[in-house]
C-alpha cells in the first residue's frame, strides 16, 4: 500500500475493478437455465467464436485475480493503488431474469460485494447491482445495496433488453420508469455507475473484438445521450453518474449533439447544450492513451475524472497509474484524477466510513 506522509493529499482510488462471483452464476443458471442458455447464445452471436475462445482463455488466466482476495491486494500493492472501489462483472447483470429472480440477483450480488469489502475495508468499498430490467424494482434493490449492506452506489448496465421476451421491451436510460430510480440514488448520494454489457449492434461486431472494442465506448455515447437529451441531469442535479471507459465517444464528439439541440426540436428534452452536462457527469481514466486522457480532461474538465483500471481483465490497465501520470496533467489535475476526485464524491476506503447515506 501507498503511504502519503502529507495528510492533505488524497489516497490513490481505483473505481473501476471487478469481482467475479461464481455462487451468483450458478443460482441464476438454476433457476433460470432457458433463460440463462439464450443468454449465453445470445453472447455467442454478438462476439463470434473466435473472440469467445479469447476471452474463455482470459478468465481462465485470470480466475485467481478475479476470486482471490490476497491476488488482488497484491496486484493494488503493485500499481501504487490504496483503494479499488469494487463491482460485480458486468457478466452478471442477467437482465433476461423475470421480477423474482432478477431482484433475488441483485440482493445475492450486494451482499456477496458486502462480505468481500468486509475481508479488506481498509482498502476496498463497493457498488452493488439493480434490476435495469425491471424498473419498479430498482429503488428496493438500490436501498438494499446502500442502507442495508453499506455499499456506495450501484453499477448499471447502458440498456437492458431481452431477446427472449421481447413484449418486455428495451429498457433505455431515458425512460420514465426509471425516475423513480434517479431520484431516490440523488437522494441517498449513491453513486451510479454505468458499464455497458452487450451491444445491440450484434452481428456487426463479431469478429476482430469489435463486440467490445467498438461496442463499449458506443454504447457509452449511446446511454450518456439518453441521459442528457431527455433532461434526466436537468430534474436530478445532484445525480452522481459515474461513466466507465472515458465515457466512449461522447465527451469529445458532443459538437453535432450541440448543432442538433440547437436546430431540432426533438433534440431540445434538455434545458442547456448537451457538452455543459459533462460537468455533471464522472469518467473513469480508461481510454487506452495519453492524448484521449488530456482530451477528456479538457472537455469535462479536471475535477470529473477519476482512476479507473478495469482490473483485471485483458482490456483494462495493468498499471493505471503510470498510464494517468504518462498523460502529462498538471500536477493538480493529476492529484484530482489519481484520488482526490474520489475523495470529493466520498469514494474511499469501507472502513474510513462513519456514517451511511440518510434513508
Amino acid at each position: 500500500m501507498s503511504t502519503h506522509p502529507d495528510d492533505e493529499k488524497a489516497p490513490i482510488v481505483d473505481v473501476h475493478a471487478h469481482i467475479l462471483l461464481p455462487a451468483l452464476q450458478q443460482l441464476v443458471a438454476e433457476a433460470d437455465a432457458e433463460g440463462f442458455g439464450a443468454q449465453q447464445a445470445l453472447e455467442v452471436r454478438r462476439n463470434g467464436p473466435a473472440s469467445m475462445a479469447a476471452s474463455g482463455k482470459m478468465i481462465k488466466e485470470r480466475w485467481a485475480q478475479l476470486t482471490d482476495l490476497d491476488r488482488r491486494l497484491a496486484d493494488m500493492d503493485a500499481q501504487g493503488v490504496d483503494v479499488q472501489l469494487v463491482s460485480p462483472s458486468p457478466s452478471h447483470f442477467y437482465y433476461f431474469a423475470g421480477e423474482e429472480l432478477s431482484l433475488q440477483v441483485a440482493k445475492s450480488a450486494n451482499q456477496a460485494v458486502r462480505e468481500y469489502v468486509d475481508r479488506a475495508p481498509d482498502r476496498l468499498n463497493g457498488l452493488g447491482l439493480v434490476p435495469l430490467q425491471h424498473p419498479a424494482l430498482m429503488v428496493e434493490a438500490l436501498e438494499h445495496a446502500v442502507l442495508e449492506c453499506g455499499l456506495l452506489g450501484a453499477e448499471i448496465g447502458s440498456f437492458a433488453s431481452t431477446p427472449a421476451d421481447p413484449e418486455r421491451g428495451t429498457v433505455e436510460l431515458s425512460d420514465a420508469r426509471l425516475e423513480p430510480f434517479w431520484s431516490r440514488a440523488a437522494e441517498l448520494g449513491a453513486i451510479v455507475f454505468l458499464h455497458p454489457f452487450g451491444c445491440s449492434l450484434d452481428e456487426r461486431l463479431d469478429r476482430f473484438y469489435l463486440a467490445n472494442t467498438v461496442s463499449q465506448p458506443a454504447e457509452n455515447a449511446v446511454a450518456l445521450s439518453h441521459l442528457i437529451f431527455s433532461g434526466v441531469l436537468d430534474r436530478h442535479p445532484s445525480l452522481k453518474v459515474l461513466a466507465a471507459h472515458g465515457g466512449g465517444y461522447l465527451p469529445t464528439s458532443l459538437g453535432r449533439s450541440d448543432h442538433a439541440w440547437k436546430v431540432r426540436p426533438e433534440a431540445h428534452g434538455c434545458a442547456q447544450p448537451p457538452s455543459s452536462y459533462l460537468k455533471r457527469l464522472y469518467f473513469d481514466s480508461l481510454v487506452h492513451s495519453a492524448a484521449e486522457l488530456r482530451a477528456l480532461v479538457a472537455a469535462a474538465g479536471p475535477e470529473q475524472v477519476l482512476l479507473g483500471s478495469d482490473y483485471p481483465f485483458d482490456m483494462g490497465s495493468d498499471l493505471p497509474v503510470d498510464e494517468a501520470q504518462a498523460a502529462g496533467l498538471s500536477a493538480d489535475d493529476e492529484a484530482q484524477v489519481l484520488g482526490g476526485n474520489a475523495r470529493t464524491l466520498g469514494i474511499t476506503a469501507a472502513a474510513a466510513l462513519t456514517t451511511r447515506p440518510n434513508a
